[in-house]
């Protein structure tokens, strides 16, 4: 069965989230891939380090997926993220860009979600 390019970016986020960081990027990081978080190098292994550490500190994460939209070679993944049961968590856009089925590039924008949000819809 053929897997679709939403399919993959949410089971790499799920996995990933769930701590199996490295496996996952086998499976899923295409050999050219680069990402744009400003906080790490923009190479592969820079960030799998990172989500490997942040998977150590928070096992209890909880990833929530919320909607997925693809275009084309680009797939955007909102969720919800709380890196414990008891954190208000935050709002996060990964946009994927694939090539031949592998992820080759990532930008990630988020937002916190803050206690008293006067807007009545929220942010999901």
């Amino acid at each position: 069965m053929h897997t679709s390019q939403k399919e993959k970016a949410v089971a790499f986020l799920q996995q990933v989230a769930s701590g199996e960081v490295r496996g996952t990027y086998q499976k899923y990081i295409g050999p050219d891939f680069r990402h744009h978080n400003p906080y790490f190098r923009g190479d592969a292994d820079s960030l799998m380090l990172a989500m490997e550490e942040n998977a150590a500190k928070n096992p209890h994460k909880i990833f929530e997926v919320k909607r997925v939209i693809e275009e084309g070679e680009i797939v955007a993944v909102h969720s919800h993220v709380k890196q414990n049961p008891g954190d208000l968590g935050g709002a996060v856009v990964h946009i994927f860009r694939f090539h031949s089925g592998q992820i080759v590039e990532l930008w990630d924008v988020g937002q916190p979600i803050p206690e008293n949000c006067p807007n009545e819809n929220g942010v999901f």
